[in-house]
């Protein structure tokens, strides 16, 4: 901190410093100043920390234009609203990455029939799962979709989230798919969080097109996709590659029309079997494959290759009581990045919790303390294409933090049900 910063915070109140600063110097330099604070930024790996609290980052318009030690401040610096973190760590405000947030209902009776014995593909070859959500979805008008969906953005938030991933897929019509999306886009003007929505048509097959599953592929790319990316409404397209789902085959058209579109793809790859969904994607530059638990050396080399991040799901994995891990080693000797998510939905992981998530996945799978913060910052911004607007602390990213009430870091990973959230700010502001 430079001297005079020193000086006023130390010998005048909030009231006297804003008046001084404002007849000293016109043109702040910084519209707020958190200050005294720990800061781990994750701009690169093992290059993230500043201890003893010392590190200070200041905003202007939004963005951040320093992040560092205090003693590196320009000797001029002022700002507007200075904010003292008593030593408190800093980190990028934690990104989801993969979730299902919007959907009417929930599953809670099948959950039940799945303590009773019943498998995922069980339920869902007799009516349940996805389709069961579907009709309470399709049933539900927009404002019932935002009133359910709230709650659990909420709980999201008061974890230090300020960007989320929200895919549509519960609709399975293009009516019912586009009030998906608009109420995942309207969020945003519900609460001050960055929302990324994708479009997921390809999850399911609706009851419309029973023993036609190329009918509605052929469905989702002649009317479905043209219209929502006409419209604005999906950020990227995804689909759900699995025998209970569709076939590579038909994720390939799906993508070529998404693709042509200019649409960014992921894909749900590898969670039940090996349908070799993950190099499909890498083949087409997809931004992630997501679950990955049965994937082989062939898609982890795919992956590697083409920069497609791995977006593992913890939640889901415990959730559905799987046995086979995803594998960890071979990913980070791959040099694959890995992100993590909630995958909050109401089948297989209705999990609000990305701190849970972090947890799940250190014990679980095994992954470092490091690369879950990563995963959920760092990573997961690159997971939805906003790697370089988001996700590490940077001078020139959104000023997207998460305050935090720690000694250490791994104390966010270590955790099981405790908030030590202090302060979550988007765009420079405390919210």
């Amino acid at each position: 901190m430079s001297r005079q910063i020193e000086y006023m915070y130390r010998h005048y109140s909030p009231l006297e410093r804003e008046g001084f600063v404002r007849k000293a110097n016109p043109g702040v330099r910084f519209d707020r100043l958190w200050h005294d604070a720990q800061l781990l930024t994750l701009a690169a790996p093992h290059a993230w920390a500043i201890g003893r609290s010392k590190g200070a980052v200041g905003c202007r318009d939004g963005r951040i234009t320093f992040v560092g030690a205090m003693e590196a401040l320009p000797s001029d610096a002022t700002a507007g609203e200075y904010i003292d973190c008593q030593g408190r760590w800093i980190t990028p405000g934690l990104i989801d990455c993969h979730t299902h947030l919007v959907y009417g209902g929930n599953r809670a009776g099948e959950f039940e029939v799945r303590l009773a014995g019943a498998g995922y593909e069980e339920i869902a070859r007799t009516g349940g799962g996805i389709v069961s959500t579907m009709h309470a979805t399709r049933a539900a008008s927009e404002t019932e979709l935002i009133r359910q969906s709230l709650p659990r953005l909420d709980a999201l938030l008061s974890e230090g989230v300020t960007t989320v991933e929200i895919k549509s897929g519960y609709g399975l019509t293009l009516a019912d798919e586009r009030k998906q999306l608009r109420v995942a886009r309207s969020l945003a003007e519900h609460r001050k969080v960055r929302v990324a929505t994708t479009f997921l048509g390809a999850h399911a097959l609706p009851p419309e097109y029973s023993n036609d599953s190329d009918g509605y592929i052929e469905c989702i790319c002649r009317d479905m996709l043209p219209e929502i990316a006409r419209e604005g409404l999906a950020d990227a397209v995804d689909a759900f590659c699995e025998g209970i789902g569709f076939s590579a085959a038909q994720v390939e058209r799906v993508f070529c029309a998404a693709r042509a579109l200019g649409l960014p793809v992921k894909l749900h790859a590898e969670q039940l079997s090996n349908l070799h969904g993950a190099a499909l994607a890498a083949d087409h530059d997809a931004l992630s494959a997501d679950h990955l638990e049965h994937i082989d050396e062939t898609g982890i080399t795919a992956m590697a290759r083409a920069g497609t991040v791995a977006v593992l799901l913890p939640g889901a994995y415990y959730f559905t009581r799987e046995t086979r891990l995803p594998p960890i080693a071979a990913f980070r000797a791959a040099g694959v990045p890995m992100a993590l998510a909630t995958d909050c939905n109401p089948g297989t992981s209705p999990l609000t919790s990305p701190l849970l998530a972090m947890n799940m996945a250190a014990t679980l799978f095994r992954m470092k303390v490091e690369e879950c913060l990563a995963g959920m910052t760092r990573e997961a911004a690159r997971a939805l294409g906003l790697g370089d607007q988001t996700g590490t602390l940077e001078v020139g990213k959104a000023c997207d933090l998460a305050i935090w009430d720690i000694g250490e870091p791994a104390e966010l990973v270590y955790g099981m049900g405790h908030k030590p959230l202090h302060a979550r700010i988007f765009g420079g502001k405390s919210v």
